[in-house]
């Protein structure tokens, strides 16, 4: 089962989001030589989960000033 998806993590910049490892930026464990994949919210806002299919369960959750 894959782990659940964020839609605000804290410090998006510190993980790779490429796949359901979710590892620290500076040690990839995927091993497919590129670099670290950015969360939706980096590209796109903290609004990004309202645009497109992303296929997440999404019930209008709060969008919080944590950073």
């Amino acid at each position: 089962m894959a782990k659940k998806f964020p839609l605000h993590p804290s410090h998006p910049e510190r993980i790779c989001w490429g796949c359901d490892k979710y590892c620290p930026a500076d040690s990839l464990a995927c091993g497919n030589g590129s670099g670290r994949t950015q969360h939706p919210a980096e590209m796109l806002g903290d609004d990004w989960y309202t645009y497109g299919d992303w296929g997440l369960d999404v019930r209008s959750p709060p969008i919080s000033d944590k950073r």
